[in-house]
């Protein structure tokens, strides 16, 4: 399935979200232009997860909707999802099998060809440095192997739209390293990207857009450069978001 014409990336228009009582999103109008790395930052509860959620068709809206270049999540899922990659945070795996077999199972279900399935698990294993746990099984996987098994799961339809969620979390070095590198070549090549992190320094090195989500909404978005201006990201951030460390009070039992 192509993408539209100049459409964008993503695109959510008015999303809201209620649980009980807690507004988590309310009326988030953000759009991902086509061919960006765009980062999504805000603190803890912030409402990032429930809004990449509701972007990508895992959770439905209360009100409002979102488009991945052109075709509506919700009326037109087929079309829609067919142009995405996901990586959820907390991504659950089928545990009892091996990463070759996560891999088979998952393409085989989107409707690929073997062989097909066959040839791109065996790039995505060797890029991805996995091929030496060729015979390992999930439940097996550290938490570095876990984050780069799924995001394998989310390249091997070829997709135009990858939407990470905290996709460096408690990743080493190392496998962080390869994952940036593989995210770098994506973009470079036409796809687009977005990462939902609450580190500010990694948004900096990757990312070219930046959105920051408070309290369900949207606090600040636009390049990089535009939103935070002539200092770093984290400074910007806490003051729309926060409050500056020097206002905090020390724990007197603390001092000697």
């Amino acid at each position: 399935m192509s993408a539209s014409t100049n459409a964008p990336a993503l695109l959510l228009v008015g999303l809201s979200k209620t649980f009980g009582h807690k507004r988590a999103v309310d009326h988030i109008d953000l759009e991902v232009p086509s061919g960006s790395f765009f980062g999504l930052v805000g603190s803890n509860g912030a409402g990032k997860t429930t809004s990449l959620s509701m972007a990508v068709g895992l959770l439905r809206p209360d009100a409002g909707r979102a488009e991945i270049f052109g075709h509506d999540v919700w009326s037109a899922p087929e079309r829609a999802k067919a142009l995405v990659g996901v990586l959820p945070d907390g991504l659950a795996m089928p545990e009892r099998l091996t990463g070759r077999e996560v891999l088979t199972y998952m393409g085989l279900l989107r409707g690929l060809d073997k062989d097909v399935v066959a040839q791109r698990t065996e790039e995505l294993l060797g890029v991805l440095e996995l091929d030496a746990a060729d015979k390992t099984l999930v439940i097996e996987y550290s938490t570095g192997m876990r984050k780069k098994i799924g995001l394998a799961t989310a390249l091997l339809h070829a997709p135009r739209l990858l939407v990470l969620d905290e996709p460096f979390e408690a990743v080493d070095p190392v496998s962080a390293a390869t994952i940036k590198t593989i995210l770098r070549g994506f973009v470079a090549g036409g796809g687009s990207v977005v990462l939902s992190s609450h580190v500010m320094a990694l948004v900096e090195q990757l990312c070219d857009h930046v959105a920051v989500i408070d309290k369900g909404t949207v606090a600040a978005a636009g390049t990089l450069d535009e939103v935070r201006g002539t200092r770093s990201l984290e400074d910007t951030f806490v003051e729309l978001v926060g409050t500056p460390g020097s206002s905090v009070k020390e724990l007197s039992w603390l001092s000697r």
